[in-house]
């Protein structure tokens, strides 16, 4: 597997990937997501650095196998213990590893991490140098907003991608809205502050040397094209990819250009069993895994019937593999165009 995701990291896994997101991109998630897409780069939720340290490490650092390529995003303001959770994540084997400083909720403003380190540009470069020292050959990169508040982002963006580069930052995703930090709930973040990718677009014509992924508002891989038309190095999708996950299917010809035919969602509910029954004997409930699959046939004949019975169904004690098999028989083939 390392092999494997050695020479996809050569090719640019970056190119598209899926966003970290709390709740919802766990093991489970990225192992589904990873049915549709060999060359897709996945996220994990974002796990803070003392979390690691005193905390269940093996637990939160878990992987399956075939899982690659993935990304992992530390939370922290602390050099010292960004450094040595990075080390960890060395030892597991993650592709990539990432500090997140655009999350704006409120436990993470509370430890002076997430959005609300844009306003500590120095900080922010004291931690990604212990970082990148802890973490030898794997990538370090950050993920970002294009400001915070009352910070003028044509201003401060390009100052703190300066920062960044000079820092040893090779690789920087941009979410292409501003964080408010007061006022607004962290969905709200998500959607009420207007987008910019004209923004993210021109600090990829002003460093060109730094490889620049936009995130935000993206809803599908024509949108996603079109960023990378633009110039980009790289699109990452969120909740466009949780909520419809098919889209993933495309993504290996579309945005890789890989030959061969796009992935069905009723191949990768499929390719999901094995995991289903291993996980099943672990006393893993089968709606722990089963929630992030509830999209994966959105607007197709029969969405409806698959989501209810996997709602109601797959919290049961003792449900299985064959309640998804039950689910699946309900679907029904596209709508012709």
């Amino acid at each position: 597997m390392i092999e494997e995701s050695l020479k996809t990291a050569k090719a640019g896994f970056y190119r598209f990937s899926v966003a970290p997101m709390m709740d919802w991109t766990d093991r489970h998630c990225r192992l589904f997501h990873r049915a549709f897409t060999r060359r897709a780069l996945l996220y994990t939720e974002m796990v803070t650095a003392d979390a690691l340290l005193h905390g269940p490490a093996e637990r939160l650092l878990a992987r399956d196998p075939g899982d690659g390529p993935v990304a992992l995003q530390l939370g922290g303001a602390v050099p010292e213990a960004l450094g040595r959770a990075a080390s960890l994540a060395v030892d597991h084997d993650f592709d990539e590893i990432n500090l997140n400083v655009g999350c704006p909720s409120d436990r993470v403003q509370s430890g002076c991490f997430g959005a609300a380190l844009m306003l500590q540009p120095d900080r922010v470069a004291e931690c990604v140098r212990a970082m990148i020292a802890a973490a030898g050959p794997v990538p370090v990169t950050v993920k970002c907003r294009i400001g915070v508040d009352e910070q003028e982002p044509q201003v401060v963006l390009p100052r703190f991608l300066q920062t960044l580069a000079q820092a040893g930052i090779g690789r920087v995703a941009i979410h292409a809205r501003k964080a408010w930090l007061r006022g607004l709930s962290p969905k709200e973040n998500r959607t009420v502050p207007p987008l910019d990718h004209g923004l993210v677009a021109e600090m990829k014509a002003a460093f060109p040397r730094l490889a620049i992924v936009v995130n935000g508002g993206i809803e599908d891989l024509a949108a996603a094209r079109a960023l990378l038309d633009r110039g980009l190095d790289g699109v990452m999708l969120g909740r466009a990819a949780y909520r419809t996950p098919a889209l993933l299917g495309e993504v290996d010809r579309a945005i890789f250009g890989m030959p061969g035919s796009d992935v069905a969602p009723e191949a990768a509910v499929r390719a999901m069993l094995p995991h289903i029954e291993r996980e099943r004997a672990r006393g893993t409930p089968l709606h722990a895994i089963t929630r992030h699959m509830l999209g994966a046939f959105a607007g197709r004949p029969g969405a409806r019937a698959w989501r209810r019975l996997l709602s109601e169904e797959a919290p049961r004690p003792g449900a299985g593999p064959e309640v998804v098999e039950r689910a699946l028989a309900l679907v029904r083939p596209p709508l012709a165009a």
